[in-house]
């Protein structure tokens, strides 16, 4: 199987390729939740500010992350496209479990590399 891997030890490229993949993903629901932050209701505003807060926190990490596995941490994108229209506070609803959704996809092979 040589020339699959570039050089050094497999392992620690899937796992620099699944925290590079989970990076991508925070990137994106960062993005996301400004969205939802934008149309949440009032009552909600509180709960998404923390929620935003904790995925910048957890991008921060995976940067980090990254950074130790001997890797450039992947840039976010300028915009990202959302999977329906998103304007009023039950679409932002639903646009919030998108995120956390695919997000969890990205922390699951994650796990699975490590």
């Amino acid at each position: 199987m040589t020339g699959l891997w570039p050089a050094g030890d497999p392992g620690a490229d899937v796992a620099l390729l699944a925290v590079q993949a989970a990076l991508a993903a925070e990137h994106a629901t960062v993005y996301g939740y400004g969205v939802v932050g934008a149309w949440a209701g009032d009552d909600a505003r509180d709960e998404v500010r923390r929620l935003l807060e904790a995925h910048r926190d957890q991008r921060d990490g995976l940067r980090r992350s990254v950074r130790e596995l001997g890797g450039s941490p992947v840039a976010a994108s300028a915009g990202y496209a959302l999977p329906f229209p998103v304007g009023d506070a039950i679409s932002a609803t639903a646009l919030a479990a998108v995120l956390e959704d695919r997000l969890a996809g990205a922390y699951a092979d994650l796990v699975r590399a490590g």
